[in-house]
């Protein structure tokens, strides 16, 4: 079992997207502008109708713009939102800066909402300008103007494991990490913030785990190949409960590639490796010994390293100590399991585990398999007398869509969730 520094697979340290927070400054508060009918002055109705001219219709009431108008220290994670007196569907946000700026964004699909596509600026003024349709068929308007906060001083950490314009595998999921972790009464205001979509459309869901420091986001079955992830963790300036801010959003658009699947059965000693459905290799290979048995669960390709070298010199166990040069390392756990090309074990693989947890494979084998995986392909090891600790790897896919659904905030349609806008 070998370790190497965790921090060499994050995205740019410490990445969410379209999902998350909102500031200004000034003292020009201007009164709220309605749009409404006409109004003309004291017409009745008879002498409307007396004069031939239609009978005058009551203005329409106006919109309840979110923030309200005057409203300072606002996050730059804000969103507008208004009410439409005996109800109605808004139909149009524009948000200007006090420069004159338009600030670009979409209504969410749910019209509970209109979120800006980037991160408002820290203490500056906007103008939100909103119209909508009433119950009543009239077109209602309202006008707030607020100012955003000046930019706090103790935020959280996050990361996106997810690079731009790379191709991952079928078992790739979004990995939201976040330090310190999210409070559990702040996650579901966190995940409203946080974006996914996918081209061709396939549902999904987010998982926390059980300390808030990630969360994954996958479908109920492994991504159809060639699928357009597009990520947003829209964190930038989002309030949480222990005074701290998130500090950016983070994106990503990536590409899933071909179906490529592993999977190890202790009982054989044995890898199946399967493309696109169609099994194309059967790999012998050497477990875990008694001692240090390897995980059983399905986990994924997380980082490869054609060449590295195990340091476990801190292990408290002497016979697990030991420094050695390996080839074709594939982390599959933050534990430190990989698959890795073992020369040394060879002989036995295919009959027996003699490994420190890693799955070992020959050579040949293992510069195979490093030459087709991607990240994000996943592997699945069954019969082991260890099983795989959430959080020890990206785990999202070992457990049952009933279970992983269970660690959403927010409440999933049966099936899935669809994209917020």
């Amino acid at each position: 079992m070998g370790r190497f520094a965790r921090s060499g697979a994050m995205v740019g340290v410490l990445v969410l997207t379209a999902s998350l927070a909102l500031t200004g400054c000034g003292d020009d508060q201007k009164k709220p502008a309605f749009v409404s009918g006409g109004q003309p002055a004291s017409v009745s109705a008879a002498e409307g109708t007396a004069s031939g001219e239609p009978s005058p219709q009551p203005a329409a009431a106006a919109l309840k713009v979110s923030p309200a108008d005057g409203a300072d220290g606002r996050p730059v994670s804000t969103e507008i939102s208004a009410k439409i007196p005996g109800g109605g569907k808004v139909s149009k946000v524009v948000l200007t800066a006090a420069n004159g700026a338009t600030v670009e964004g979409r209504l969410r699909r749910d019209g509970s909402s209109w979120v800006p596509s980037t991160p408002l600026r820290y203490a500056t003024r906007y103008t939100a300008t909103v119209s909508g349709t009433g119950t009543d068929g009239q077109t209602h308007a309202g006008t707030s103007t607020f100012t955003t906060m000046a930019k706090p001083k103790s935020m959280i950490g996050s990361g996106l494991y997810m690079f731009d314009g790379k191709t991952y595998g079928v078992g790739m999921p979004v990995v939201a990490e976040f330090s310190p972790g999210i409070p559990k009464k702040d996650r579901a205001a966190v995940q409203k913030r946080m974006f996914v979509r996918t081209d061709p459309p396939q549902p999904g869901a987010w998982h926390w785990l059980y300390n808030g420091t990630q969360a994954y986001y996958r479908a109920p079955e492994y991504w159809k190949p060639g699928t357009t992830i597009s990520v947003r963790l829209a964190l930038a300036g989002i309030p949480l409960s222990n005074g701290r801010y998130g500090n950016v959003d983070r994106t990503a658009t990536a590409k899933i590639g071909r179906a490529f699947e592993m999977k190890v059965d202790n009982a054989t000693k044995k890898m199946s490796v399967y493309q696109n459905g169609a099994l194309i290799r059967t790999v012998p290979v050497s477990l875990g010994k008694k001692s240090t048995p390897s995980s059983s669960g399905t986990m994924v390709v997380m980082e490869k390293k054609e060449s590295t070298v195990f340091d476990t010199r801190d292990e408290p166990d002497p016979d697990n100590q030991y420094v050695t040069k390996i080839d074709f390392a594939q982390r599959i756990t933050w534990g430190g399991e990989y698959i890795h090309a073992a020369p040394w074990s060879e002989g036995v693989q295919g009959r027996a585990n003699v490994s420190h947890g890693c799955v070992n494979v020959s050579m040949a084998d293992g510069k195979w398999l490093f030459d087709r995986t991607l990240v994000g392909d996943p592997i699945t090891v069954r019969g082991t007398s260890r099983k795989l600790v959430p959080g020890n790897g990206w785990t999202a896919w070992s457990m049952s869509w009933s279970e992983f659904v269970a660690g959403s905030a927010l409440p999933v349609p049966e099936g899935g969730a669809g994209p917020a806008f």
